[in-house]
Protein backbone atom coordinates (compact mmCIF):
# COMPACT_ATOMS: atom_id res chain seq x y z
CA UNK A 1 0.00 0.00 0.00
CA UNK A 2 1.17 3.47 -0.84
CA UNK A 3 2.08 5.40 1.40
CA UNK A 4 -0.94 8.25 0.65
CA UNK A 5 -3.86 5.54 0.31
CA UNK A 6 -1.99 4.61 4.22
CA UNK A 7 -2.30 8.27 5.36
CA UNK A 8 -5.77 8.37 3.51
CA UNK A 9 -7.22 5.42 5.42
CA UNK A 10 -5.64 6.53 8.98
CA UNK A 11 -7.76 9.63 8.48
CA UNK A 12 -11.13 7.81 7.40
CA UNK A 13 -12.57 6.43 10.76
CA UNK A 14 -14.58 9.90 11.43
CA UNK A 15 -16.59 9.42 8.13
CA UNK A 16 -17.63 6.20 9.57
CA UNK A 17 -17.59 6.59 13.80
CA UNK A 18 -20.91 5.92 14.25
CA UNK A 19 -20.65 2.89 12.06
CA UNK A 20 -17.14 2.04 14.42
CA UNK A 21 -19.29 2.35 17.56
CA UNK A 22 -22.04 -0.40 16.43
CA UNK A 23 -19.97 -3.03 14.35
CA UNK A 24 -16.44 -3.44 16.10
CA UNK A 25 -16.37 -5.65 19.27
CA UNK A 26 -15.02 -4.70 22.14
CA UNK A 27 -12.02 -7.05 24.08
CA UNK A 28 -11.87 -9.98 26.60
CA UNK A 29 -11.44 -9.33 29.96
CA UNK A 30 -8.67 -11.53 29.84
CA UNK A 31 -6.75 -9.08 27.54
CA UNK A 32 -6.98 -5.81 29.42
CA UNK A 33 -6.18 -7.77 32.63
CA UNK A 34 -3.09 -8.68 31.10
CA UNK A 35 -2.44 -5.54 29.27
CA UNK A 36 -2.58 -2.87 32.49
CA UNK A 37 -1.00 -3.94 35.47
CA UNK A 38 -2.82 -4.61 38.91
CA UNK A 39 -0.95 -1.67 40.36
CA UNK A 40 -2.16 0.50 37.63
CA UNK A 41 -4.53 3.54 38.53
CA UNK A 42 -4.09 5.89 35.60
CA UNK A 43 -4.20 5.28 32.34
CA UNK A 44 -3.95 6.68 28.96
CA UNK A 45 -6.38 4.96 26.23
CA UNK A 46 -4.42 6.10 23.10
CA UNK A 47 -5.72 6.29 19.60
CA UNK A 48 -8.89 5.70 21.48
CA UNK A 49 -11.66 5.59 18.83
CA UNK A 50 -14.99 5.54 19.77
CA UNK A 51 -13.99 3.83 23.03
CA UNK A 52 -14.43 0.82 22.94
CA UNK A 53 -11.38 -0.08 25.31
CA UNK A 54 -11.65 3.38 26.87
CA UNK A 55 -15.60 1.88 28.48
CA UNK A 56 -13.83 -1.20 30.15
CA UNK A 57 -11.14 0.58 31.56
CA UNK A 58 -12.88 3.40 33.35
CA UNK A 59 -15.39 0.37 34.60
CA UNK A 60 -12.50 -1.15 36.49
CA UNK A 61 -12.42 2.15 38.43
CA UNK A 62 -9.19 3.49 36.44
CA UNK A 63 -8.40 7.10 36.27
CA UNK A 64 -8.72 7.26 32.86
CA UNK A 65 -7.74 9.56 29.88
CA UNK A 66 -8.60 8.97 26.09
CA UNK A 67 -6.26 10.78 23.19
CA UNK A 68 -7.82 10.03 19.67
CA UNK A 69 -7.18 12.35 16.53
CA UNK A 70 -10.37 11.74 14.85
CA UNK A 71 -12.95 14.49 15.82
CA UNK A 72 -15.56 12.52 14.83
CA UNK A 73 -14.39 9.32 17.11
CA UNK A 74 -13.74 11.72 19.79
CA UNK A 75 -17.42 12.39 19.80
CA UNK A 76 -18.92 9.31 19.96
CA UNK A 77 -16.51 8.60 22.66
CA UNK A 78 -17.03 11.69 24.58
CA UNK A 79 -21.67 10.74 23.86
CA UNK A 80 -20.76 6.93 25.83
CA UNK A 81 -18.19 8.43 28.52
CA UNK A 82 -18.97 12.13 29.36
CA UNK A 83 -16.52 11.81 32.23
CA UNK A 84 -13.82 10.83 30.74
CA UNK A 85 -11.65 13.45 29.14
CA UNK A 86 -11.32 12.83 25.46
CA UNK A 87 -8.26 15.06 24.29
CA UNK A 88 -7.00 15.93 20.46
CA UNK A 89 -3.97 14.36 20.00
CA UNK A 90 -1.85 11.36 18.68
CA UNK A 91 0.83 8.91 19.67
CA UNK A 92 3.29 11.12 17.91
CA UNK A 93 1.79 14.03 19.99
CA UNK A 94 0.59 13.09 23.43
CA UNK A 95 -0.96 15.85 25.37
CA UNK A 96 -0.16 14.87 28.93
CA UNK A 97 2.40 16.29 31.13
CA UNK A 98 6.05 13.84 31.40
CA UNK A 99 5.11 11.07 33.81
CA UNK A 100 1.43 11.04 34.55
CA UNK A 101 0.17 7.39 33.56
CA UNK A 102 1.65 4.45 35.22
CA UNK A 103 0.15 2.57 31.52
CA UNK A 104 -0.53 3.24 27.86
CA UNK A 105 -2.28 1.30 26.13
CA UNK A 106 -3.26 1.83 22.74
CA UNK A 107 -5.69 -0.78 21.04
CA UNK A 108 -6.55 -1.85 17.19
CA UNK A 109 -4.05 1.17 16.39
CA UNK A 110 -0.40 0.76 16.67
CA UNK A 111 -0.34 -0.56 12.96
CA UNK A 112 -1.26 3.34 11.98
CA UNK A 113 1.83 5.07 14.15
CA UNK A 114 5.54 5.89 13.25
CA UNK A 115 7.39 4.01 15.94
CA UNK A 116 10.52 6.36 16.07
CA UNK A 117 8.09 9.41 17.10
CA UNK A 118 6.02 7.38 19.41
CA UNK A 119 8.20 5.46 21.22
CA UNK A 120 9.56 8.67 22.95
CA UNK A 121 6.70 10.03 23.62
CA UNK A 122 5.04 7.33 25.24
CA UNK A 123 8.62 7.13 27.28
CA UNK A 124 7.61 10.56 28.39
CA UNK A 125 4.25 10.24 29.88
CA UNK A 126 5.19 6.87 31.74
CA UNK A 127 5.92 6.68 35.09
CA UNK A 128 9.65 5.10 36.02
CA UNK A 129 8.74 1.41 35.20
CA UNK A 130 5.12 2.01 33.49
CA UNK A 131 3.90 -0.28 31.19
CA UNK A 132 2.75 -0.26 27.40
CA UNK A 133 0.32 -2.49 26.04
CA UNK A 134 -0.69 -3.26 22.73
CA UNK A 135 -3.82 -5.17 21.50
CA UNK A 136 -5.10 -6.41 18.55
CA UNK A 137 -8.36 -8.10 17.64
CA UNK A 138 -8.18 -10.72 14.63
CA UNK A 139 -11.02 -12.66 12.92
CA UNK A 140 -10.35 -16.39 13.23
CA UNK A 141 -10.76 -17.95 10.05
CA UNK A 142 -10.99 -21.47 11.50
CA UNK A 143 -14.88 -20.99 11.50
CA UNK A 144 -15.81 -21.33 7.77
CA UNK A 145 -18.32 -18.66 7.39
CA UNK A 146 -15.82 -16.45 8.91
CA UNK A 147 -12.96 -17.39 5.96
CA UNK A 148 -15.76 -16.65 3.62
CA UNK A 149 -16.51 -13.36 4.93
CA UNK A 150 -12.57 -13.15 4.53
CA UNK A 151 -12.09 -13.97 1.18
CA UNK A 152 -15.09 -11.37 -0.06
CA UNK A 153 -12.95 -8.55 1.84
CA UNK A 154 -9.71 -9.85 0.46
CA UNK A 155 -9.56 -7.92 -2.83
CA UNK A 156 -9.92 -4.70 -1.24
CA UNK A 157 -8.14 -5.48 2.54
CA UNK A 158 -4.88 -4.99 3.99
CA UNK A 159 -2.75 -7.24 5.16
CA UNK A 160 -3.14 -8.20 8.66
CA UNK A 161 -2.19 -5.90 11.15
CA UNK A 162 -2.26 -7.63 14.44
CA UNK A 163 1.26 -7.09 15.82
CA UNK A 164 2.63 -4.57 13.32
CA UNK A 165 5.21 -2.09 14.38
CA UNK A 166 6.07 -4.59 17.78
CA UNK A 167 9.82 -5.14 16.67
CA UNK A 168 10.25 -1.44 16.44
CA UNK A 169 10.18 -1.45 20.26
CA UNK A 170 13.47 -0.79 21.82
CA UNK A 171 15.41 0.57 24.54
CA UNK A 172 14.44 2.78 27.30
CA UNK A 173 11.60 -0.20 26.86
CA UNK A 174 12.20 -3.99 27.71
CA UNK A 175 11.47 -7.42 26.89
CA UNK A 176 8.22 -7.26 24.74
CA UNK A 177 5.45 -10.26 25.75
CA UNK A 178 2.95 -11.63 23.80
CA UNK A 179 -0.68 -13.05 24.89
CA UNK A 180 -3.34 -14.66 22.91
CA UNK A 181 -7.09 -14.71 24.00
CA UNK A 182 -9.97 -16.73 22.03
CA UNK A 183 -13.57 -15.46 22.34
CA UNK A 184 -16.76 -15.01 20.75
CA UNK A 185 -18.10 -11.42 20.14
CA UNK A 186 -21.97 -11.64 19.69
CA UNK A 187 -23.43 -9.46 17.00
CA UNK A 188 -26.63 -8.86 15.17
CA UNK A 189 -26.06 -9.37 10.83
CA UNK A 190 -26.43 -5.61 10.32
CA UNK A 191 -23.82 -4.96 13.28
CA UNK A 192 -21.80 -7.04 11.11
CA UNK A 193 -22.66 -5.19 8.55
CA UNK A 194 -21.59 -2.03 10.30
CA UNK A 195 -18.08 -4.06 11.00
CA UNK A 196 -17.63 -4.27 7.44
CA UNK A 197 -18.49 -0.90 6.90
CA UNK A 198 -15.75 0.50 9.46
CA UNK A 199 -13.07 -1.12 8.05
CA UNK A 200 -10.81 1.73 6.55
CA UNK A 201 -10.32 -0.29 3.13
CA UNK A 202 -14.19 -0.09 2.64
CA UNK A 203 -14.59 3.46 4.06
CA UNK A 204 -12.24 4.57 1.71
CA UNK A 205 -13.65 2.22 -1.82
CA UNK A 206 -14.99 4.32 -4.48
CA UNK A 207 -18.72 3.99 -3.94
CA UNK A 208 -19.91 1.39 -6.84
CA UNK A 209 -17.23 -1.20 -5.26
CA UNK A 210 -18.49 -0.79 -1.75
CA UNK A 211 -21.54 -1.04 -2.87
CA UNK A 212 -20.91 -4.60 -4.59
CA UNK A 213 -18.47 -5.43 -1.01
CA UNK A 214 -21.88 -4.85 1.13
CA UNK A 215 -24.21 -6.95 -1.12
CA UNK A 216 -21.51 -9.69 -1.43
CA UNK A 217 -21.87 -9.53 2.26
CA UNK A 218 -25.54 -9.26 2.75
CA UNK A 219 -25.69 -12.34 0.13
CA UNK A 220 -23.59 -14.32 2.45
CA UNK A 221 -25.65 -14.04 5.45
CA UNK A 222 -28.81 -14.62 3.63
CA UNK A 223 -27.24 -17.45 2.21
CA UNK A 224 -24.72 -19.47 4.44
CA UNK A 225 -26.11 -22.34 6.63
CA UNK A 226 -24.67 -20.86 9.62
CA UNK A 227 -26.00 -17.42 9.08
CA UNK A 228 -29.35 -17.69 7.57
CA UNK A 229 -32.26 -16.63 9.45
CA UNK A 230 -30.09 -16.22 12.67
CA UNK A 231 -30.64 -13.11 14.54
CA UNK A 232 -27.28 -13.20 16.35
CA UNK A 233 -23.83 -14.19 15.04
CA UNK A 234 -20.97 -15.30 17.19
CA UNK A 235 -17.55 -14.57 15.78
CA UNK A 236 -14.94 -15.93 16.46
CA UNK A 237 -12.00 -13.69 17.10
CA UNK A 238 -8.12 -14.02 18.57
CA UNK A 239 -6.84 -11.49 20.43
CA UNK A 240 -3.01 -10.50 20.13
CA UNK A 241 -1.71 -8.91 23.12
CA UNK A 242 1.63 -7.24 23.64
CA UNK A 243 3.09 -5.66 26.71
CA UNK A 244 6.58 -4.54 27.85
CA UNK A 245 7.61 -1.99 30.85
CA UNK A 246 10.18 0.85 30.21
CA UNK A 247 13.19 -0.04 32.02
CA UNK A 248 15.17 3.09 32.84
CA UNK A 249 13.62 6.39 34.12
CA UNK A 250 11.75 6.59 31.12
Amino acid sequence: MEMSDRSVQARSFGAAAAAYERGRPSYPARAVAWVVPASARRVLDLGAGTGKLTRQLSARGLDVVAVEPSAGMREQLTGALPAVPALAGSAEDIPLPDRSVEAVVIAQAWHWVDPERALPEVARVLTPGGQLGLVWNTRDEREDWVARLGRILHPYSTPPTSGVGVDAIAAPFGTVEHQRVEWHHRLTPAELLDLVASRSYVITLPPADRSALVAAVRDLLATHPALASAHELAMPYVTHCFRTRLTGSG
